[in-house]
């Protein structure tokens, strides 16, 4: 169960949906669905009610003097919602910036 939440994901979209309970974290791209809430629920103290994932493709760009073309590696979201009412603090950068 090591290593399974990589990072949270802090976009203007994913803060907007953070106002709305449902947070979203780059994760191991072998982590299950019920592995991400028990492991989101024992670091954040929240009870969490739905998990969705998504598996993002790494987007290609064009590198050096032959342009040689680069894949950036495909990696995992997930969007965890919480019970109505909790919250995670690690998203509340809008109130905090005042």
């Amino acid at each position: 169960m090591n290593n399974i939440i990589i990072r949270p994901i802090i976009t203007e979209k994913s803060v907007g949906n953070a106002s709305r309970g449902v947070y979203t974290f780059e994760v191991a791209k072998t982590a299950k669905k019920d592995e991400v809430a028990k492991e989101i629920a024992r670091m954040f103290k929240v009870i969490v009610t739905n998990v969705r994932s998504v598996v993002m493709h790494g987007k290609t760009h064009r590198v050096g003097r032959r342009r040689t073309e680069l894949k950036a590696a495909d990696w995992k979201k997930a969007f965890v919602t919480v019970k109505k009412g909790e919250k995670i603090d690690l998203f509340d950068i809008a109130q905090s910036k005042g």
